[in-house]
């Protein structure tokens, strides 16, 4: 594999695990998930810094 191939495929799982990371904070995965192809890692930053998960009524 050549080294831009491996950059992508690192890019694109990054983008999925943002995309957990976000549902996991009741947000849309979808979302994450596209602004997450453009930002990379500047879109894990602000989900984890920026956004506490949601919470119910009850907790």
């Amino acid at each position: 594999m050549s080294p831009a191939s491996d950059y992508a495929i690192g890019w694109g799982t990054l983008a999925l695990i943002n995309s957990g990371i976000a549902q996991g904070k009741n947000r849309s995965g979808f979302n994450w998930f596209l602004i997450s192809l453009l930002l990379g890692p500047i879109a894990t930053f602000i989900l984890v810094v920026f956004f506490d998960k949601n919470r119910r009524s009850g907790d």
